[in-house]
């Protein structure tokens, strides 16, 4: 099976990536650190005029209709330029659920609205529900609206995390596909951050000079680089194939979806170790553009279910297939 992106998902992926280039997105970054989210918002008004925020919201409610396959396409490259915000759960879940409670208010996620969610166990804190226009919170069955509580801290600074209380029922969703949807969108962020840490450290040798050459001429940078790009191109058909088994309804969906998590996390978080290594004592500093790509990497691989969680999926799944 191959799991080639036809031209317009090349295309989309593209316009996406020039819209984010045009932006300081460090300076955006930072900018949301502080709790000033005003250039931030306008990144995400830019995206919705795209349809990024519509991708799986109906036609009838202002969405483009799409899959999970154009889903991956879009985060992956919000993953590559770490754009702040609640990603999974705006682009995503959110979708997932109103489609189910309260089909009403998914125009105006369309139209460029941000929402944030929290689930427990797997999902014990709403994302930045500080910035957010919808907050949910979903008790069992039941969506509610949810109300922040104090704010915690994550080696994001650009995530804010919320314990939510019960707010009004807005209805009863299955949510099992819902945080399916989250947890491939977060596979698919955590691929676009490991390519942008490898491309940027794979730069980055190729200027440094240690010993009166380039560090990049060093076998053992060259190794590490070499497992880093090995890593993401295994990852990604396991990325893609999920979005093809959630698309086509497969039974073994969340299976795979939980086999790509696990991948894309890796490589990810293997990209964000050699990119501190090779990058040396200013990959340390908060002052340095990678680390705040280092973080989110960090922050990411437990979103939406652990490692731990998601392997026992796979496990669970196959000794039920066996």
């Amino acid at each position: 099976m191959r799991f080639t992106l036809d031209s317009s998902h090349q295309d989309f992926a593209s316009s996406i990536d020039a819209l984010l280039s045009k932006a300081d997105m460090p300076a955006v970054i930072r900018s949301w650190n502080t709790g000033d989210t005003g250039p931030g918002l306008k990144v995400w008004q830019r995206l919705a005029e795209t349809g990024v925020n519509g991708l799986l919201i109906a036609d009838e409610h202002d969405g483009l209709g799409a899959d999970a396959v154009d889903l991956v396409v879009a985060v992956e490259q919000l993953g590559r330029h770490a754009v702040p915000g609640p990603v999974a759960e705006t682009v995503a879940v959110a979708p997932a659920l109103l489609a189910q409670v309260t089909p009403d208010r998914l125009a105006a996620l369309a139209s460029g609205s941000l929402a944030t969610v929290a689930a427990a166990p797997h999902v014990p804190f709403a994302v930045d529900a500080d910035s957010a226009d919808l907050v949910l919170l979903v008790d069992g069955a039941t969506v509610r609206l949810g109300k922040a509580g104090a704010v915690q801290t994550s080696v994001d600074q650009s995530r804010r995390l919320f314990p939510l209380s019960a707010g009004d029922a807005l209805g009863d969703a299955d949510f099992a596909p819902a945080f399916d949807l989250g947890a491939l969108a977060t596979a698919a962020q955590l691929q676009g951050l490991g390519q942008t840490l490898l491309d940027v450290t794979t730069d980055y040798a190729k200027q440094r000079k240690q010993f009166g050459k380039v560090i990049g001429q060093f076998q053992a940078i060259k190794h590490h680089l070499a497992e880093v790009a090995v890593g993401l191109e295994m990852s990604r058909p396991l990325l893609h194939g999920a979005a093809l088994s959630v698309r086509d309804g497969s039974v073994d969906s969340s299976r795979d979806v939980s086999a790509a998590k696990v991948a894309c996390g890796d490589a990810a978080y293997r990209a964000a170790r050699v990119a501190l290594q090779v990058h040396g004592a200013i990959g340390y500093t908060q002052e340095h553009d990678l680390s705040l790509w280092l973080t989110k990497v960090r922050a990411l691989v437990s979103a939406w279910g652990t490692p731990a969680f998601h392997r026992g999926r796979v496990v669970d799944s196959l000794v039920e297939a066996s």
